[in-house]
């Protein structure tokens, strides 16, 4: 019972130091909450030993090709300016991608020949026999038609997808226990992401109305697949996906729990690595404290120093 006690003493007495802003909101400050970094996941490490290399070995290739190209910094910050976001969050964001999930090519032009290669191919999304255009007109999907916001339509259609399909048979047709993006919107192989800022698809359909509005690329239509990919696999194009997705993270903890993320690169790492924002503020929001960094995010936090030098 002391225990218990003394906790929650502390609990409190570190929820009165906290900063909070003019806006009233509580600021997350710079810094891990954990001492040490939390376990990586078994499949990001069976991925590295596969690819015969070590996560300190991909760490320092994709710092070195930061550090040794001054004009993807240059799209950077650039980019992070018109989302209203420092660059260090991007950067957070693209070290964590390629240290952990994949291995940085040798140079920027490589993506752009990456990118090149899916143009103009004949793909599509969806699941089996299934095209996503059929699937989502589905009367189960239908209050999701009132949403003209690309976040909030396909958000409430990952939502139905989670409560009425998923791991379910629904008209006599057996669907997976797996997320929707891996499900409907991975043509080539479930799991994969793409480009410099490993954009998945739906994530970039959601953005879609942010970065049409910021950076005025065209907005993306579910039943024109090459065109995502185009969007996801251009650096130039997903630079801005990247920032309009830090965007949002730091938006929904802003409104929906009332905490400033944009302070603490490996929060906004981690939320980038996670996806969920608007659900994970909602459980802070309920359950109270500091947002916490997974693994990924605690990389971020831990090399910051280096990382900002790269800017």
């Amino acid at each position: 019972m002391k225990r218990i006690l003394v906790a929650l003493l502390a609990v409190a007495a570190l929820s009165a130091a906290l900063p909070v802003s003019a806006a009233g909101l509580t600021v997350v400050p710079e810094g891990n909450r954990h001492a040490e970094q939390p376990k990586i996941p078994g499949a990001s490490v069976r991925r590295t030993r596969a690819g015969r290399t070590t996560f300190d070995d991909k760490y320092d290739k994709i710092r070195d090709l930061l550090a040794t190209d001054k004009k993807l910094i240059a799209k950077i910050k650039a980019t992070a300016a018109d989302y209203g976001i420092e660059p260090i969050h991007m950067i957070g964001a693209i070290v964590g991608e390629h240290t952990y999930n994949v291995d940085a090519y040798d140079r920027l032009q490589t993506y752009y020949v990456k990118a090149a290669a899916y143009a103009g191919n004949s793909f599509r999304f969806g699941y089996g026999d299934e095209s996503i255009k059929d699937f989502v007109a589905r009367p189960e999907f239908d209050k999701c038609d009132d949403f003209d916001d690309s976040y909030k339509l396909w958000t409430c259609r990952e939502n139905v997808w989670e409560k009425a399909f998923r791991d379910r048979v629904v008209g006599g047709k057996s669907y997976p226990d797996n997320r929707f993006s891996a499900v409907f919107f991975q043509p080539f192989f479930a799991g994969q992401t793409f480009g410099l800022g490993q954009v998945n698809p739906l994530t970039a359909l959601m953005l879609s109305d942010m970065v049409a509005k910021t950076s005025g690329y065209p907005q993306l239509d579910e039943n024109k697949a090459a065109a995502v990919y185009d969007a996801i696999m251009d650096p130039d194009k997903s630079l801005a996906y990247m920032a309009a997705n830090i965007r949002r993270s730091i938006d929904d903890y802003k409104t929906i729990a009332g905490v400033d993320i944009s302070r603490n690169p490996g929060i906004t790492a981690t939320l980038y690595n996670t996806g969920g924002s608007a659900q994970r503020a909602a459980a802070l929001r309920a359950r109270g404290g500091l947002p916490e960094e997974n693994y990924y995010g605690w990389l971020v936090n831990d090399k910051l120093a280096e990382l900002r030098s790269l800017l």
